[in-house]
């Protein structure tokens, strides 16, 4: 019996070696207590070993021949040493260029992240547009308070939520100076009573001015996400974005390229609108990976119009559902595997 972890390690690493490289690192996740065998992992995966995953049958099958009943669990990691009671991981999603459908990105990883088995929590960071109440449906909701101080976030589809358009008119013009604009953020981030979440995505205003600097200078940021489009223009504003997160040590995880190309729905041909390999090429020459490509599609702009969620919806794109799971997947892998650096995060907690 005492071989058993090591025969499940084997096992992962042989039918799913991207997201389990090592047998010794794969060992550190699985613990036997008799013939209980309790498998933890830092990263979310449910489309892999969940109830419905790819994968799931291994697991059932193992089970079976070893005759051991499995736990399946995630215990995500707080890799810069944040309250795991409020927020374990920081991540940025930036763009150095307005028009790129980062938010939307943002909304539909957040929400993909939610699905592979995560407690996630989107903050929208830009204070003069805000743009995550219309992509959730949630405009004209007001958060609640226990004190006066503090609020609750806003719940949409299980996701922990707050934007400034949930506390000001939306017709209203937010008119302030760069200080002042980024001490409102802080506030948003600061007082906003989170709970318990494993990532926080971070929608970013675009560009690279005060409030990207307050969260890169005074936020523990776990890592940045970077969307592009492959022309030209949106990729020198993507690059500078990523020089950004380098000059402060935030690691960039990769880039996910938006728009990347259209297919005809009458004829199926796929044609490269804005450019092709531009993603790809800024990558390879800055380091990172490109994590995704994402198409011009109607029905991704339709939906977030009408602030309904493309990934909970069944009767949607399931190949543009499947490649935002697969960011998700990939982004929480990536961040487990960064070196931990304890630094704590001042945010409210629930009481």
């Amino acid at each position: 019996m005492s071989d058993i972890p090591n025969k499940l390690a084997s096992v992962l690493q042989q039918h799913i070696p991207t997201y389990f490289p090592d047998i010794q690192q794969t060992c550190s996740y699985i613990a036997l207590d008799g013939e209980n065998l309790q498998l933890t992992l830092p990263f979310v995966c449910n489309s892999l070993l969940g109830a419905k995953g790819e994968f799931s049958h291994l697991l059932e099958n193992f089970a079976k021949q070893h005759k051991v009943a499995i736990k399946f669990e995630y215990a995500i990691p707080s890799i810069k040493g944040q309250n795991p009671k409020v927020v374990k991981n920081v991540i940025a999603v930036a763009s150095g260029k307005g028009g790129v459908g980062k938010s939307t990105t943002a909304v539909n990883l957040a929400a993909a992240l939610t699905q592979q088995g995560a407690r996630v929590g989107i903050l929208d960071a830009d204070v003069y547009g805000p743009s995550i109440p219309t992509l959730l449906g949630t405009k004209g909701t007001q958060p609640s308070s226990p004190d006066n101080k503090n609020i609750y976030p806003v719940a949409s589809h299980c996701m922990q939520t707050m934007s400034i358009g949930y506390l000001v008119d939306e017709d209203s013009a937010s008119i302030w100076r760069g200080p002042m604009a980024s001490r409102a953020f802080q506030q948003l981030y600061n007082e906003t009573l989170w709970d318990e979440l494993d990532y926080l995505i971070v929608d970013m205003p675009p560009g690279t001015g005060d409030i990207q600097l307050t969260l890169a200078q005074n936020m523990p940021v776990t890592a940045a996400l970077i969307v592009t489009t492959p022309q030209d223009l949106a990729l020198a504003d993507a690059i500078k974005g990523i020089a950004m997160f380098n000059k402060v040590d935030i690691k960039v995880l990769g880039i996910v390229e938006n728009m990347s190309y259209h297919i005809c729905n009458q004829c199926g041909h796929k044609e490269h609108i804005f450019g092709a390999d531009g993603g790809q090429n800024i990558a390879q020459k800055y380091q990172t990976e490109l994590l995704a490509q994402l198409p011009l599609n109607l029905q991704i702009r339709e939906l977030a119009d009408s602030g309904k969620q493309l990934m909970f919806s069944k009767h949607d794109n399931a190949d543009i559902q499947n490649i935002y799971r697969k960011l998700a997947l990939q982004l929480s892998f990536k961040v487990s595997q960064i070196k931990s650096a304890p630094q704590q995060i001042a945010v409210s907690s629930v009481s």
